[in-house]
């Protein structure tokens, strides 16, 4: 007979929870995943670069990315927030403040300054056969504030130091119980909703404007705020704990709904009836509107359906999934250069970039929770990582 699942406080999450660490782990491995579609294929911007042209490959890692965005960052902005409100109750603002600053602000600084220049210098030398020293190479470099894949890092930061204004500038009472049920409808509104923001925000920051240099996409902004703010609120009610089985399958559903019919008719629009990709990232587009939608509303349902699997299936840890949960921000902050080096060592394979992607997908993985591993057991850097 299985065991059953504990049961957890209703309100005010002050401790570790198993399924939360766990979720964050499939989380990084989404991250790594996406990562290396964008290398071979899917579109987006990446280190280096081999991308097929096979249009058969091309429509599932397009999927696959699409879908990924939908939900993955926004899911990460949410985990990060469940426990702020208790950290800070705990440390008291001060505190709170320099354990960010050392924890997020010390990352930032050694990508920025150190690691994005050494992985700029391999792909340089080594994927455009650019054979030249490193200092020749920093004589002409002038990306020095390139904050990369830690541009998420840099947002949370700034999340961070918000919540902490708000809470000495407005001294807002958080001992009410906000514990609530949200019902199917309710939350398909709040994504329809959502949709409508994320649309008109794009109306002036679309899909691919960056924020120089901190690389902030602003069009995908709303969600992040909006989810981190949720994170910060479910401390104090039971929102992740009453999606019940049917609330789950019903979201599930709808993800899949939207999954299956939209994304065909994004497809027809763009290469059959030749709509430009534009009028999807941004501006007054009926397109844009749709995909602000299909996004919003099949992200959110994800995030539900995810939130309800992991607490059921997810509550009993091991010793394998503590390691992995404990190296999952150095396995962020280092991935990059796993994927690069493998794309790199796979460079000169005579193959279609397809397969390359089947080999570098599960070695990325596998090589950056092994760095992982071995980053956080490094005297000092653990304190950090």
């Amino acid at each position: 007979m299985s065991t059953p699942p504990p049961t957890y406080p209703s309100v005010k999450l002050e401790r570790r929870i198993d399924y939360v660490d766990r979720l964050k782990v499939l989380m990084i491995v989404l991250v790594i995943l996406h990562h290396t579609f964008i290398t071979y294929g899917a579109p987006g911007g990446w280190y280096y670069a081999q991308k097929t042209t096979q249009q058969a490959a091309l429509i599932p890692m397009t999927l696959f990315v699409a879908v990924n965005q939908s939900f993955f960052m926004g899911f990460f902005f949410f985990l990060s927030a469940l426990f702020v409100p208790a950290s800070y109750e705990k440390k008291g603002a001060r505190r709170f403040v320099t354990d960010r600053l050392i924890r997020l602000g010390i990352p930032l600084v050694f990508y920025s300054f150190l690691f994005g220049p050494v992985m700029n210098y391999l792909v340089y030398y080594v994927g455009y056969n650019h054979h030249i020293s490193f200092m020749q190479y920093l004589s002409g470099y002038d990306d020095w504030i390139d904050f990369g894949v830690l541009w998420f890092v840099a947002a949370l930061l700034l999340f961070n130091l918000v919540y902490v204004f708000w809470r000495v500038i407005f001294k807002p009472r958080l001992d009410d119980d906000l514990s609530s049920k949200l019902p199917v409808g309710k939350i398909l509104v709040f994504t329809i909703g959502l949709g409508i923001v994320s649309f008109l925000v794009r109306i002036i920051f679309p899909i691919g404007w960056v924020l120089k240099p901190v690389g902030f996409q602003l069009g995908h902004f709303p969600q992040y705020i909006v989810m981190f703010i949720l994170g910060l609120m479910a401390n104090r009610n039971t929102w992740i704990h009453s999606i019940t089985s049917k609330d789950a399958k019903q979201l599930a559903r709808i993800a899949g709904c939207a999954i299956a019919l939209i994304f065909p008719l994004f497809y027809v629009l763009l290469t059959w009836l030749k709509f430009p990709s534009s009028y999807f990232s941004g501006g007054v587009h009926w397109p844009s509107l749709l995909y602000a939608l299909w996004e919003q509303v099949t992200g959110l349902c994800i995030m539900a359906a995810l939130l309800y699997f992991a607490r059921e299936h997810w509550y009993h840890s091991s010793k394998f999934s503590k390691n992995l949960s404990r190296s999952a921000f150095a396995v962020y902050i280092f991935h990059p250069i796993v994927v690069i080096s493998i794309a790199l060592a796979l460079k000169n394979w005579d193959t279609d970039p397809v397969w390359k992607l089947l080999v570098a997908a599960p070695f990325a993985i596998i090589g950056s929770f092994l760095l992982g591993s071995v980053i956080v057991s490094i005297p000092g850097v653990k304190k950090i990582v």
